[in-house]
């Protein structure tokens, strides 16, 4: 029986977790779960070691586990920052617990990163030495990564493209606590209160992005002001790291080809004619993405 790697992504709401092939395929179903945020550290971690405890039951033969978070991990894979929506979640050696329950190899790192290994690995960035990803949802995150690994940095956030300050930012207050980062007008809440902000109705992002289409000039203002900052903050990183390729996910790329079209073009832009026609694509694993590459992270380390 072939062995399988488990991967788990934790989010503020939800986690879920799948059973994951060398390849990088999913077997079986990908289990969800709520995450009792509100219960605390402890309640967390004992609702991934569920999700876990029940894909082992399903499949007898799983040769570590790769667990992806949101927040700052640091190489041990402990929590060393988390976002708001996890209290108590900081400071969580996850790993060595992860490694205690189960007696498996286990490895952890932030869950964008994990979505651009697997990106990177099994979806739209394979085989390119150097790929940049971004991942555009309720944050603007990102990762580099380059020969098969991780680009970290010394403080474990190498890749944040949502904290590049562009002139469109100008004036808003990122989610870090600066003026003027990227995220500030390019994140899915951004657009969303940006067009209430000009005169429009609080309505769901997905309802911003079909008036756009539809031909609503104020929607679509905002809609090309959030690609077009985006598209600034990849040129920065695509100037210093001369990526193969840049990966656009997360849910405001849902948007479409029109999006991701202003994005590139707005990268493009402000590039040297050197690095201009670096590809820009669309992600290719979706929700996936970050229990694939969790499932990457601790089989390689491990060696299984």
């Amino acid at each position: 029986m072939t062995a399988l790697t488990i991967g788990v992504d934790l989010g503020g709401t939800k986690i879920a977790g799948a059973l994951v092939a060398p390849d990088g395929a999913i077997v079986g179903d990908v289990v969800r779960v709520p995450t009792p945020a509100a219960d605390g550290g402890e309640a967390v971690l004992a609702a991934i070691l569920g999700v876990v405890a029940h894909l082992r039951r399903t499949h007898g033969s799983v040769d570590a586990v790769g667990v992806a978070a949101a927040g700052v991990i640091d190489t041990e894979g402990r929590v060393v920052s988390a976002t708001d929506l996890l209290p108590g979640w900081a400071g969580t050696p996850v790993s060595q617990r992860v490694a205690e329950a189960t007696g498996l190899p286990a490895a952890t790192l932030n869950d964008v990163h994990a979505a651009a290994l697997g990106e990177a690995t099994h979806g739209a960035g394979r085989g390119a030495g150097v790929m940049l990803l971004a991942a555009v949802g309720t944050g603007v995150g990102g990762g580099v990564v380059r020969d098969g690994r991780v680009v970290l940095g010394r403080a474990g956030v190498a890749g944040s493209v949502g904290h590049v300050v562009v002139p469109e930012a100008a004036g808003h207050m990122c989610s870090c606590g600066v003026v003027g980062h990227a995220e500030a007008v390019a994140s899915g809440p951004a657009l969303e209160r940006l067009h209430v902000a000009a005169g429009g109705d609080a309505v769901p992002l997905r309802r911003v992005a079909e008036l756009a289409a539809a031909g609503d000039p104020r929607a679509a203002a905002i809609v090309a002001g959030g690609a077009r900052a985006l598209g600034r903050a990849l040129a920065g990183a695509v100037s210093v790291l001369d990526p193969d390729v840049v990966v656009v996910g997360g849910g405001v790329a849902q948007i479409g080809t029109t999006y991701l079209d202003a994005v590139a073009a707005a990268l493009r832009e402000d590039l040297m004619p050197a690095v201009r026609d670096v590809p820009v694509v669309p992600a290719a694993l979706g929700t996936e993405a970050p229990i694939v590459g969790a499932a990457v992270a601790t089989r390689r380390d491990s060696g299984a």
